[in-house]
């Protein structure tokens, strides 16, 4: 079990801080962030402010699971468990995350890794005070728990696989009338007739069953409460990677249409309402420019409406990633959040950081997304990959995009510092992790602040530790790579997110 110690209350922060020489007294005196802190923006007529960064929390690169697999990759999605997170009356906050990997420690070669979630109870104990802490005061601010693991199953009960797909199972009968047949499927060979499930964002429902986003696919499963699956949802064939006009699900090499080799839906989120399933892929479909990094920026939002048995595209928008400055570069999409109203917070960064190609990252952010102006284009020719929504990285004229406005800036060193982190060299335990991919909103239940919410992230570690377990096998991948946790605080008006 992965039991850190807890600091339960505002006093034993106290204590932990004046073990590290911080005073705590900034932190006592406020009830929320120091308004020196704020950064505000304007989308739709509203007032957005990120008030900060509130609290860190890491998991050890070497931490195994229940299965006795490396516990690794779980930035790749979180949520916090409906009905968990509540406030403890001493200032701090409790809950539970329900967290999900991608397909394993791949980096030679993808592996036999049957896709997953864990369950991580937590404890949030923010920080608001303007002097900084020392990396150990600060992993204080989140304590968190692991609990439990839950593999995936199909209906059969056969495991899942995170190999990549060399093969297609045939089409089921019935589908797409029938819920539980199945569309073509993505599985390794012909003779291991095994889903291969790279998943990537989550969603969950009321009634405990939940939706996972794939990059194979890239398809959107539904399953039960016990890991089984129970519908597939398809993507328009404008989405689906085909070759030559056929369906080929690989990852290793781009199709000729469809979604980029490793750029499907990462961006998972349900509505407020419940009703209305929300998906983004990473970056732009092949037809539509993924096929260079240059040329990838317009990528698209769908949405389904999930009120009945049978899912329906009920919509679908072009949404513009940043670029870098640096290279003119897209900035892929990792993660989605659904704020209602037609705004959504993304997840666009670089690779940079620890466990990434350099260590000084240029951009880190989770931006507002506003779809209310933009064009909707589902069941129009643009979801026939002969009709792309841009050539050569050219938006259609006919189009118009969303709005996407700069908004948590995860790398900005006085916040980072604050922490006892840093962006950029030496590359050492404090350096800010490269993969961030995953969101996750809960109410700061503040009276005084009632559109104030706390928005939890991790980052995916790729599995990476020099004292790792893959599907049994011991390895060391040449460097202890944590999973990384910060907590922010946001107030994001006229939003119908529960829980205020």
């Amino acid at each position: 079990m992965l039991k850190l110690q807890r600091v339960s209350a505002i006093c034993g922060l106290l204590r932990v801080l004046v073990c590290h020489g911080v005073s705590a007294v900034p932190s006592l005196a406020l009830a929320e962030p120091d308004p020196s802190m704020a950064v505000s923006v304007q989308v739709a007529g509203k007032t957005f402010v990120n008030k900060g960064l509130v609290a860190f929390g890491l998991i050890p690169s070497n931490f195994t699971d229940s299965t006795g697999n490396t516990l690794g990759g779980i930035g790749s999605a979180i949520a916090v468990k409906p009905g968990s997170f509540a406030p403890q009356g001493d200032g701090t906050f409790s809950g539970t995350f329900i967290v999900q990997p991608d397909r394993g420690y791949n980096v030679q070669g993808t592996v036999d890794y049957q896709a997953r979630q864990h369950v991580i109870d937590f404890v949030l104990s923010p920080y608001y005070g303007t002097a900084n802490l020392s990396f150990t005061a600060a992993e204080q601010t989140l304590q968190l728990d692991y609990r439990s693991t839950l593999l995936y199953y199909e209906r059969n009960g056969t495991r899942t696989t995170g190999l990549d797909s060399l093969a297609i199972r045939p089409q089921q009968d019935g589908y797409p009338q029938n819920v539980l047949a199945d569309p073509p499927m993505p599985i390794p060979n012909a003779t291991y007739n095994h889903l291969c499930t790279d998943a990537e964002g989550l969603a969950l429902n009321a009634d405990g069953s939940w939706w996972t986003s794939d990059e194979y696919g890239p398809y959107i499963y539904r399953y039960s409460s016990t890991g089984n699956l129970i519908q597939t949802i398809a993507p328009p064939p404008a989405i689906l990677p085909m070759v030559d006009g056929k369906l080929n699900f690989t990852s290793v090499v781009d199709p000729t249409t469809g979604r980029a080799g490793n750029q499907g839906f990462e961006g998972l989120s349900l509505d407020p309402s419940g009703q209305t399933l929300y998906a983004l892929l990473q970056s732009a479909t092949i037809q539509d420019g993924g096929s260079d990094k240059t040329t990838s920026r317009y990528t698209r939002l769908l949405a389904y409406d999930i009120v009945n048995d049978m899912p329906t595209l009920a919509g679908e928008w072009v949404v513009p990633l940043p670029i870098t400055n640096k290279k003119g570069n897209t900035l892929a999409a990792s993660e989605m959040h659904s704020l209602g109203n037609g705004l959504f917070l993304v997840l666009s960064r670089d690779g940079d950081g620890h466990g990434g190609g350099d260590d000084h990252s240029s951009y880190k952010q989770a931006d507002l997304v506003d779809i209310t102006g933009a064009t909707d284009i589902h069941n129009t020719v643009f979801d026939s990959p002969t009709s792309p929504i841009a050539v050569n990285g050219v938006l259609n004229s006919s189009i118009t995009a969303a709005t996407y406005t700069s908004f948590v800036n995860y790398i900005n060193d006085t916040q980072l510092a604050r922490f006892g982190l840093h962006n950029g060299s030496p590359a050492d335990q404090t350096l800010i992790d490269a993969k961030w991919e995953s969101l996750s909103l809960e109410s700061a239940h503040d009276p005084a602040y009632p559109n104030d919410y706390f928005l939890f992230t991790a980052s995916d570690n790729d599995f990476i530790t020099m004292d790792g377990i893959s599907v049994g096998v011991p390895y060391n991948a040449g460097l202890n790579n944590d999973n990384q946790f910060l907590v922010f605080r946001l107030t994001l008006p006229d939003t119908n997110l529960p829980g205020r």
